[in-house]
């Protein structure tokens, strides 16, 4: 039987153990992502953030583990439950501190059970709920899992569901105008313009690789990324030494979209990628134009998918005027388990609701659809 270690850091697991147990190259989950974080001044505690990784060993082998945090709120989560403590609060009952097992700020969908078979993904789940226990904590969340981990959790796991929209290249499509052909006339000729604006502008595009990217242009973004949280009144949480230590640690799967005028970067978005899909994951410009944003962000995206054979493109959550350019409503999934058999009991119908709202919502969404029918 695995024994079971909890760490309040991964700098003691070596990278290529972690690795192994991924089943892909999801760069979310990697150690070098993960243990970035932790190093570079990502995770602080007073927001909330405080590691706690679940791993199961084999004497001296590591055979799984899912990364975990001890939660004291639900900053930088995407999957939002501030109504499940405003409930627990009313009942003079603490909801915080939780048990969390996902990837920090990183609304991605992608393995969270990280094992090489059923048994062991099982064994995590399990584990996940005995360590809540142990600890006296409201509950345990799964925040954004594949569909590999779905059978690892018991009927006593309440599900929830929300939309994103992801771009999906299950056309075979070769080149930006094949992707536009499949579009009707209104839409594809929408696209058309707001490109153009970006051209006439004399705003021209640059990617760049982790490994090509020079100290200017993680600055650059990294400004950029500053920017637009302080415009929205967030907290920043992402330091210029992590995006530093992406671009040395993560080489080829960071990629940086700038634009610039006059030689000058005025925009930029931040991509990491796996070998089939990119994440579109932060955004900034230092100017308003036109169409600025939707070719930064999302066009350029595309492009390079197309480019380098990605199937996929995730640009982020929320945000229904992407389906307008071709990014289309995807199911995303976390799992809950509620020490509170009461709260349990009374929070699973109210998840049932929410999934049918979720589900009629993207059967409407879908009829929004900009491609024309096969």
């Amino acid at each position: 039987m695995a024994a079971v270690r909890l760490l309040d850091t991964l700098a003691t697991v070596a990278p290529r153990d972690w690795d192994a147990l991924r089943g892909n190259d999801d760069p979310f989950v990697s150690h070098a992502f993960l243990h970035g974080l932790e190093a570079h001044g990502c995770l602080r505690e007073d927001w909330g953030w405080n590691p706690h990784h679940l791993t199961l060993w084999e004497g001296d082998a590591l055979v799984a583990a899912a990364p975990a945090y001890i939660k004291t709120n639900s900053h930088g989560e995407f999957v939002f439950d501030h109504a499940w403590a405003h409930a627990y609060a009313r009942h003079g009952l603490d909801y915080f501190p939780k048990l969390l097992c996902a990837v920090p700020y990183s609304p991605v969908t992608g393995p969270r059970l990280l094992a090489p078979d059923a048994a062991r993904r099982r064994a995590l789940a399990d584990a996940l709920v005995a360590e809540t226990r142990r600890l006296d904590l409201s509950s345990a969340h799964v925040n954004f899992h594949g569909a590999a981990d779905d059978d690892a959790f018991g009927e006593d796991w309440l599900a929830r569901i929300d939309l994103q929209y992801h771009w999906r290249n299950e056309a075979g499509w070769r080149t930006f105008d094949d992707y536009l052909a499949a579009m009707d006339h209104k839409h594809r000729k929408n696209i058309r313009q707001e490109r153009a604006k970006v051209s006439r502008a004399g705003i021209a595009l640059r990617t760049v690789h982790g490994a090509d990217a020079s100290e200017a242009d993680l600055a650059t973004m990294h400004r950029f990324y500053l920017q637009t949280f302080a415009e929205y009144g967030n907290s920043p949480a992402l330091t210029l030494p992590f995006f530093r230590h992406l671009a040395r640690a993560l080489p080829r799967q960071l990629v940086i979209f700038l634009a610039e005028l006059d030689g000058e970067a005025i925009a930029g978005a931040l991509c990491l990628r796996s070998g089939d899909t990119l994440y579109g994951r932060y955004w900034g410009a230092a100017v308003v134009a036109p169409g600025l944003h939707f070719e930064t962000c999302y066009y350029q995206g595309i492009d390079y998918c197309l480019r380098e054979g990605l199937r996929a493109f995730e640009p982020g959550a929320q945000g229904e005027h992407k389906i307008a350019r071709g990014f289309l409503p995807t199911l995303v999934r976390s799992r809950h388990w509620i020490a509170d058999p009461r709260f349990r009991e009374a929070l699973a119908p109210w998840c049932a609701e929410e999934r049918g709202v979720v589900q009629r919502n993207q059967a409407w969404l879908d009829q929004r659809s900009p491609f024309r029918e096969p």
